[in-house]
C-alpha cells in the first residue's frame, strides 16, 4: 500500500522492548535504525507525491530499505 509506514516497531512488534533498548544502548544498531527510518520516510514521501522519480530508482530505494531491514532483523534475533 502506498504511504504505508514500515517503522521497525510496526514491522516487528514482538521486539518492541528490545528495539527501544538497543536504540538507547547500541550505537551501531541506532545508526542503522536511523538510516532505515530515513529511507522509509523518503520512500513514503515519494509515494505520496505519486513517485516523482523513475521506477528503477524507486525500486532501488525499496531494495536498500529491505537490506537494512534484514540487517536489523538479524541483529534483533541475535540479541533476543
Amino acid at each position: 500500500m502506498l504511504g504505508e509506514k514500515h517503522s521497525l516497531l510496526n514491522e516487528f512488534p514482538e521486539f518492541n522492548e528490545l528495539i527501544h533498548s538497543l536504540a538507547k544502548h547500541d550505537a551501531h544498531f541506532k545508526k542503522t535504525m536511523q538510516r532505515y527510518d530515513d529511507m522509509d520516510k523518503e520512500i513514503r514521501s515519494l509515494e505520496l507525491q505519486d513517485s516523482p522519480i523513475e521506477d528503477a530508482d524507486m525500486h532501488e530505494k525499496k531494495h536498500q530499505r529491505a537490506v537494512l531491514k534484514d540487517e536489523l532483523y538479524d541483529f534483533l534475533k541475535a540479541s533476543a
